[in-house]
């Protein structure tokens, strides 16, 4: 990456605005014609398929505070007794989802999301796995995963999740630089990050990450290359390197941050490839275009083999075909189809209360959408999709069914961003920095109506 070409111009002309393709169709074009009934319709068509394992995401909301640069869907507060209600109802909501699915109940993956989802006890969080394998049968292998603040947890605190279960725990980090930290909110010491990601060696998790972000305010190359030199002696399994979407048209958190306080998209690339060479250096494999992995890592090796996916969770090794989303904004993937939760803690908890199904828009996937979104993940995973793959699970060429994507392409081809060989579509090392961009060729959707909110910009 350090020889990339990346000119002033190109910059310029492909750092716009473009989804980050978590799923596709993006969350955008979801609907309120997608009800709780369409939901059910779903689960029946996923519940005929009982032999393949299940993927479960849980959001658990709350924060103490929220963070200047917060982009999650959250609430603010540490309420014991608002989060013991909460909790209540996920139960509820879980109960109410897995009587609709009398069949299908293996479970290849479990992830807590938030929010900040160690803000439960670890009795709480060992009550909700408990509750979970109540219903479901985890398959050999299975991945339990939780996302941890390490300002709200302790080296005793580690182990109890480890003890209840957990497999994959992510701190976040984000920066380590203190001017960086209080431009953002968030305050958080070396050694207490150093004390829980040691803790969580020694209690025997599968796989401890760490997630950074870059493009943050009163960030620089040299700030960051420090938080790089000090992430790296935490010698973390995986590294989710994310690029911070400054969006306070959405999130009016972020209006706390001063604008000029931010690198500028020169300074900003030069961040990432900074980041990019340094855990490269250090023996990392980078995944698709935002991790990077130990070479043993089960990341790496589904790259290797061409397994790796893409979801709401970033970039996973879940073999689920289908993922259930519960709580409060959780989406579900399944049964063809997109489901997102009511997105306000108390529209969701009326919803509950009321012995409903909490869906509020969604989506049902067209054979097109199949398709295409079967492009743009194999684009985002393995930055190369070809007529051989598309051909074996949809019986189509990607000139027969997708030409409109190869067309659009033209342009980044002669930028150097992508190939288009026959039957082959392959983006370039210069085209990982853009790999956004190239898969959003194959978006019918973006070129056909206006998004209904601003993507972050793509680099």
């Amino acid at each position: 990456m350090a020889d990339l070409d990346v000119t002033p111009e190109l910059l310029r002309r492909y750092d716009r605005p473009v989804p980050r393709y978590t799923s596709y169709p993006t969350a955008d074009r979801f609907t309120p014609s997608f009800t709780a009934d369409s939901y059910l319709a779903a689960l029946a068509r996923a519940d005929a398929r009982s032999d393949e394992p299940l993927g479960l995401y849980l959001h658990l909301p709350f924060c103490r505070h929220q963070c200047a640069y917060c982009g999650c869907a959250m609430v603010a507060s540490s309420d014991p007794e608002r989060l013991s209600e909460y909790l209540e109802r996920l139960l509820l909501e879980i109960d109410r989802v897995v009587a609709h699915l009398p069949r299908r109940r293996k479970v290849a993956e479990i992830q807590l999301g938030g929010g900040t989802p160690n803000m439960y006890s670890p009795g709480e969080l060992s009550r909700l796995l408990d509750h979970l394998t109540k219903h479901f049968t985890l398959v050999p292998g299975a991945e339990v995963a939780i996302e941890v603040d390490p300002r709200e947890a302790s080296a005793s605190i580690v182990a109890e999740l480890r003890a209840a279960g957990f497999t994959r725990i992510s701190f976040g980090v984000q920066d380590t630089d203190d001017d960086v930290q209080h431009a953002i909110g968030r305050v958080q010491a070396l050694d207490k990050t150093r004390e829980v990601t040691e803790a969580a060696r020694a209690a025997g998790f599968d796989s401890v990450n760490i997630d950074l972000i870059y493009g943050l305010p009163k960030q620089t190359r040299d700030s960051f290359a420090r938080t790089l030199e000090l992430a790296l002696t935490l010698k973390p399994d995986r590294v989710a390197l994310f690029s911070f979407a400054y969006i306070p048209e959405q999130r009016k958190n972020q209006v706390r941050i001063v604008q000029d306080d931010l690198p500028n998209v020169d300074d900003k690339l030069a961040i990432f490839c900074d980041a990019r060479r340094a855990f490269v250096a250090a023996g990392y494999v980078p995944i698709g275009m935002d991790h990077f992995a130990r070479p043993g890592d089960e990341l790496a090796h589904a790259l290797a083999h061409g397994t790796l996916n893409r979801t709401f969770q970033g970039y996973t090794v879940s073999h689920a075909t289908d993922m259930l989303g519960f709580g409060m904004s959780a989406i579900g993937e399944v049964g063809g189809a997109y489901a997102q939760n009511e997105k306000n803690v108390r529209a969701w908890s009326k919803r509950i209360d009321e012995g409903a199904l909490p869906i509020v828009r969604g989506v049902a996937l067209s054979e097109d959408d199949e398709r295409r979104r079967f492009v743009i993940r194999a684009l985002m995973c393995r930055f190369a999709v070809d007529d051989a793959m598309l051909s074996k699970r949809f019986g189509v060429t990607l000139a027969g069914a997708l030409s409109d994507g190869l067309e659009r392409l033209g342009p980044l081809v002669e930028e150097g961003l992508a190939t288009v060989a026959p039957g082959r579509v392959e983006v370039t090392p210069l085209g990982r920095l853009f790999v956004r961009n190239v898969a959003a060729a194959f978006d019918s959707y973006l070129h056909r109506m206006p998004a209904a909110v601003p993507y972050s910009r793509a680099v």
